[in-house]
């Protein structure tokens, strides 16, 4: 028997999960309010890597805080209207820093980030969009040499687990991008990288494929989410869509549909934002990070964008405005060739939980109802991988590995009487 899955949510990640449900047989409908993919899943820094693999919690991460937060360019911001909600969710994020807690979640991402290059050529191939995908490096730029050392954690962690990471002069470094100031000294290379070039572009031509192989995609505005004798209803206004399964990947905007099912999750709105300069009259080979500030540098189909920054605020907040002169700064000092005329500015949001895993699987007591979303900093890089598994789960494929390190139930919190 087909089986009937609508997948809530047309970003990248949704996108993956609605061809993997194709590729074995289900009928799936595809909905969101707005175009496929040109949400988060637009604006990122493009990074396609294997080896991603690292939490955003840190040991020590605690100490650079007021740096990060007080600097002229503060790498991140807290709105007052979430400051109180930022409390536990930051305790909880702090506790993840210990070094046997960093390496686990490693362990957790390495499964979903690991093929994704591939993944992605295979969804790709036939489609005229295969040249997206392009092999590069991911060069960490340092100022001062004495930071970029493969021995801490992170670097360590990479390399154990087969990661190709060297460190790089200041006369390499100028080599690989001649572009780049002189400011910086040294570099960690990680290379068997990609860079996606256009991840917009990508999104529009997985999401022609979802429709090629017989899904159904719609732009309407999701109201509610109901459980049915039969499955789920999902109530879109006037309308009413009634499926067996449902996943959910409505990413940032997620738990406005649990909450209603009694349902609380601790998963934030954490903004990021680019500036893409049109006529940069600079090409970069590779994805570049300015480790100092936080910020990934990449040349892409319609120019040279720098992408980063986290900011913490209620989910419709309008853009800090202050965020765009911030990042042409940032531009003009990592290149001082870079032609900053008519930058194209722009804001997403990243859905973080505090341990930076999504939440992938389902609550035991909402039968038919899969998550598939909160992949903070990392959406690009694990969604095919987590399209897969969220396919496999929906149809009930056993996995071969335990995922309790991403059951939404690790944060969930029911009310006792169950409703």
């Amino acid at each position: 028997m087909t089986k009937d899955v609508t997948v809530l949510g047309a970003g990248i990640i949704g996108i993956c999960t609605a061809l993997s449900l194709l590729e074995r047989g289900a009928r799936v409908r595809l909905i969101d309010r707005g175009e496929p993919g040109q949400e988060a899943s637009f604006g990122n820094a493009g990074i396609i890597s294997p080896w991603s693999i690292i939490p955003q919690s840190l040991p020590g991460v605690w100490r650079q805080i007021p740096q990060l937060m007080l600097s002229r360019n503060p790498a991140l911001t807290i709105r007052p209207k979430t400051f109180f909600k930022m409390i536990p969710w930051g305790l909880e994020f702090l506790k993840r820093g210990r070094p046997e807690i960093v390496e686990e979640a490693a362990d957790t991402m390495e499964f979903l980030c690991a093929p994704s290059i591939d993944l992605y050529r295979r969804h790709l191939e036939g489609t005229g969009g295969e040249h997206l995908v392009s092999d590069s490096f991911y060069v960490h730029a340092f100022r001062d040499a004495g930071k970029a050392n493969l021995d801490s954690i992170d670097y360590r962690i990479r390399r154990e687990k087969g990661a190709d990471v060297v460190l790089a002069d200041q006369s390499e470094l100028r080599r690989l991008e001649p572009a780049l100031s002189k400011d910086f000294k040294a570099a960690v290379l990680i290379r068997g990288q990609a860079r996606a070039v256009s991840p917009g572009r990508i999104g529009q031509i997985l999401a022609a494929k979802v429709k090629d192989l017989g899904g159904e995609i719609l732009m309407r505005d999701i109201t509610s989410l109901h459980k049915t004798q039969d499955g789920w209803s999902v109530d879109c206004g006037k309308e009413q869509f009634s499926a067996s399964s449902v996943v959910l990947s409505l990413g940032a905007w997620s738990p406005g549909l649990l909450e209603p099912l009694g349902i609380r999750m601790p998963l934030m709105a954490e903004r990021g934002y680019h500036v893409e300069f049109p006529d940069p009259g600079i090409t970069l080979t590779h994805s570049i990070m300015d480790v100092d500030r936080k910020v990934v540098a990449s040349s892409m189909e319609n120019g040279m964008r720098l992408a980063g920054l986290a900011e913490f605020a209620p989910v419709d907040a309008a853009p800090d405005a202050r965020k765009k002169p911030q990042l042409e700064s940032i531009a003009q000092s990592m290149f001082p060739d870079l032609n900053t005329g008519k930058p194209q500015f722009w804001m997403g949001r990243r859905p973080s939980f505090p341990d930076s895993l999504p939440a992938l699987g389902c609550w035991p007591d909402l039968d038919g109802l899969v998550a598939n979303f909160g992949h903070s900093h990392y959406g690009l890089m694990m969604a095919p991988k987590s399209g897969e598994v969220a396919a496999d789960i929906v149809l009930g494929v056993p996995q071969n590995r335990d995922l309790g390190a991403l059951s939404p139930i690790r944060f969930s919190r029911r009310p006792r009487s169950g409703h």
